[in-house]
């Protein structure tokens, strides 16, 4: 897969594989056991729309962008299966959420709704040499909410590659987000979204509810 047609990831990608529970303090503020197993679930590609309009709660997460094809990837080679990074948040209906979780239901409404899953430009992996130590920070009309590194992951993307395509073949383009830190919260209408990766690359919007 070529350079060009990667940083068109959002358009060429056919999936979106996220990550739920990923960091222990973010576990511990919504009252759940830190998970044994990577918990996954899927965003449809729809999601991409910028058009945020819902209520809805950020989660700002690193984005991982498959280069090449694979299935059964062993972890000592996951990372040759990677062409590059992107900022992402999981925006997640967390009334939704609840009423699912109640009914033992899937989380797909809450986590899978048109303009759930805004992303930032495609970084291309020799510019984020260390994904495992890096900055991962969100604010909302210029606060701080959330600020962690992704050496704190529960599972690494070495971890998270091989287990994923286990069960799903990875393909050029499909983005995998790996799980948002502690600090998640609500958004209104009018509010300004900033989050970035360190000071490599940011993504800014504002929340528009139709």
């Amino acid at each position: 897969m070529s350079y060009s047609k990667l940083t068109r990831f959002s358009e060429i990608g056919k999936k979106i594989i996220a990550v739920g529970r990923n960091y222990s303090e973010h576990a511990a503020e919504l009252g759940n056991a830190v998970p044994s197993k990577p918990i996954i679930f899927l965003k449809p590609t729809s999601s991409y729309i910028p058009k945020i309009c819902q209520n809805v709660n950020y989660e700002v997460e690193l984005g991982v962008i498959i280069g090449q094809k694979g299935f059964d990837i062993p972890e000592n080679k996951a990372m040759d299966f990677v062409g590059g990074y992107t900022c992402a948040l999981d925006l997640t209906d967390f009334g939704t959420l609840g009423t699912s979780r109640e009914a033992r239901g899937p989380w797909s409404l809450a986590k899978g709704f048109d303009s759930s899953c805004p992303v930032g430009d495609f970084i291309p992996k020799n510019r984020i040499p260390e994904p495992d130590n890096l900055k991962i920070w969100l604010k909302v009309n210029n606060t701080l909410k959330q600020d962690d590194n992704t050496g704190n992951l529960i599972f690494t993307l070495p971890q998270l590659i091989s287990y994923i395509s286990k069960y799903m073949t990875l393909e050029p383009g499909d983005l995998i987000v790996t799980g948002t830190p502690d600090g998640y919260g609500p958004v209104s209408h009018g509010d300004k979204i900033k989050a970035g990766l360190g000071d490599v690359t940011e993504i800014s919007f504002e929340i528009e509810r139709l």
